[in-house]
C-alpha cells in the first residue's frame, strides 16, 4: 500500500488497561488482526496505532472492538467511543459508567 492509499486512527485502551488487564489489550491486538487482514497495528503504550486503506470505514474498525468486548463479557462494562480532533482520529474504549442504588 502506498501512502496515499492509507490513512491511520488511533486506538487508546488506556481504561481497558487501567480497569482491565494488561491481556485485554493484547487479545484485542490480535483479534483486530485477525478479522482484518488488510490492517496494520502498532502498539504505544497505551495506544494502538492502525493503519488501514481509505476504502475501509473507522466503522467496520469499531464494530470490530465492540465484538471484541462482547465475545470476551466486557460489553457490560466498556465501550468506543469516537475521537476526531485536530491531531487524532479514532476511538477510545472507556469504561461505562454505572449508578448502584440501594433501596433501604
Amino acid at each position: 500500500m502506498s501512502k496515499d492509499d492509507t490513512r491511520t486512527i488511533i486506538l487508546d485502551v488506556k481504561d481497558l488497561i487501567n480497569f482491565g488487564k494488561e491481556q485485554y489489550a493484547n487479545d484485542l491486538t490480535r483479534f483486530l488482526a485477525e478479522m482484518l487482514p488488510q490492517i496494520e497495528i502498532t502498539r504505544n503504550a497505551n495506544e494502538l496505532e492502525i493503519i488501514m486503506p481509505k476504502k475501509l470505514s473507522k466503522r467496520t474498525v469499531r464494530l470490530r472492538i465492540r465484538k471484541f468486548l462482547h465475545q470476551n463479557g466486557l460489553y457490560d462494562e466498556y465501550r468506543p467511543i469516537a475521537i476526531n480532533s485536530s491531531d487524532k482520529d479514532g476511538y477510545v474504549v472507556k469504561q461505562k459508567k454505572s449508578i448502584e442504588i440501594t433501596y433501604y
